[in-house]
């Protein structure tokens, strides 16, 4: 699966300039901060029986995490389900931010100006949560993956204008960090613990089902993503 594009430079300029960007803070977990990151969080109950699904949100430049939390609601520095427990920090320079926009011309240009172009990383996101606030929430179809998703394509982010819900995962997945040991526990110990319960009562044949579960749900989005185009936001 392709997590990222890697074209040549010139995808990531417009014209001869780029928009000047300023030093970014630290990330900083107790307080909530992830500069231009994206964070990760475990869903109630369904990461308890498919663990690599959850919630995720896009922090803006200054940390501030935005995030779809449900239906007309874009949440600021309020993380729906908890603190987040995984965070990839993504480089503003893989973005494109036309310097002007009568003058985009970008490799992808006429994709990226359908897919709404951006000034500043913030513009992207605003932007975008302008887009969502509109939108009904569907773990299915719509959910916190599609905003972030969105996002990334606003930022013709690693020259891509092709971002889903599925190719984020394995990005936030493959690449991104557990903030702390207690946060990779909070994230598998229920999982560990409906296993384990599960096996117990139902014996082995249980984590089939748990298998097959996840299978269904994955096969759902590649469907919808790959195959029925515009089922999944």
């Amino acid at each position: 699966m392709e997590l990222e594009a890697t074209p040549d430079d010139e995808v990531f300029s417009s014209n001869d300039e780029m928009q000047e960007l300023w030093p970014l803070g630290e990330v900083d977990p107790k307080k909530a901060r992830f500069p231009c990151c994206i964070v990760w969080t475990p869903l109630p109950v369904v990461s308890w029986l498919a663990p690599y699904i959850g919630h995720v949100g896009i922090a803006r430049e200054d940390g501030t995490v935005m995030d779809f939390a449900g239906s007309n609601l874009v949440s600021v520095d309020d993380l729906a389900y908890g603190s987040a427990a995984r965070c990839l920090q993504l480089d503003r320079k893989k973005c494109c931010f036309p310097a002007n926009l009568a003058e985009h011309v970008c490799a992808r240009s006429h994709e990226h100006s359908e897919a709404g172009t951006a000034i500043s990383w913030d513009d992207a996101l605003r932007s975008g949560a302008r887009r969502f606030e509109h939108k009904c929430y569907n773990l299915f179809t719509c959910n916190s993956h599609s905003f972030v998703a969105d996002c990334l394509n606003r930022l013709a982010y690693g020259g891509s204008v092709g971002w889903n819900v599925l190719n984020l995962a394995a990005l936030v997945w493959l690449r991104g960090r557990w903030l702390d040991r207690a946060a990779a526990v909070r994230s598998f110990l229920p999982f560990a613990a409906v296993s384990c319960v599960g096996v117990l009562m139902a014996g082995w044949s249980f984590l089939l089902g748990m298998a097959a579960f996840s299978l269904m749900l994955l096969g759902w989005f590649v469907l919808g993503v790959y195959c029925l185009k515009g089922l999944v936001g």
